[in-house]
């Protein structure tokens, strides 16, 4: 019988636990996010979340992925944002995307396009609370960016797209943002030329007017 061998074999196994046992205990009493499960916040959205337009780094997506970077480094967020997509587009495309980044957050940031085109609202309902739907079912959260549009599209038709938001949110009973372009929709200076698009200037106003909604989440 090999006696150095069986020695050998018992000072790795205790080796091996001992490192457990540390670890543990640093875990336990560093309370900080070294030691946090891993979280991925996923942003759905069309082009004010894709920075159509600036500098690369410079969209609220970028920004905010900063600010958790900084604050709560455990989190890692994934941009899933297109220029032009819609509701439909986004319900379509976030089942592959849960399959893939298993989310603990989504933000859906969607349905500027549906308006824009004057998709039906009915449609546009279905297609938010479809998503709501499909993230709930993964035990994942969901916070929701409402939108509105110009009225030049009509009082009723403007009136009816700016109540999706709230009547999926409360449908779903998820958290919602009321208006995800406040303080910047009202500035003329803060859109780019095609009137549409906000300006570097306006990212942090509205990484500012997400985060008090989305950080309750992160926690």
């Amino acid at each position: 019988m090999d006696i150095s061998g069986v020695f050998r074999h018992r000072f790795s196994v205790f080796r091996f636990w001992h490192v457990v046992a540390f670890m543990f205990l640093l875990c336990l009493f560093s309370g900080h996010s070294a030691c946090a499960t891993q979280k991925t916040v996923l942003v759905l959205g069309d082009s004010l979340s894709a920075g159509y337009g600036l500098e690369k780094g410079s969209g609220w997506v970028d920004l905010l992925g900063k600010r958790l970077k900084k604050d709560y480094p455990e989190i890692t967020i994934v941009n899933a944002s297109i220029s032009g997509d819609t509701s439909g587009g986004g319900k379509a495309r976030l089942p592959a995307l849960l399959k893939r980044y298993a989310p603990s957050v989504v933000v859906i940031e969607l349905g500027a396009n549906d308006g824009l085109r004057g998709f039906p609202v009915k449609s546009m309902y279905d297609n938010l609370l479809a998503m709501v739907e499909m993230v709930k079912k993964q035990k994942g959260t969901v916070l929701l960016l409402g939108m509105q549009i110009p009225p030049n599209y009509g009082q009723a038709y403007t009136r009816d797209f700016a109540g999706v938001y709230p009547a999926v949110a409360k449908k779903g009973k998820v958290s919602l943002v009321p208006f995800f372009l406040k303080g910047v929709a009202e500035r003329d200076d803060l859109f780019q030329s095609d009137n549409i698009h906000p300006v570097a200037a306006a990212q942090p106003i509205m990484l500012d007017n997400v985060w008090p909604f989305l950080e309750p989440l992160l926690k």
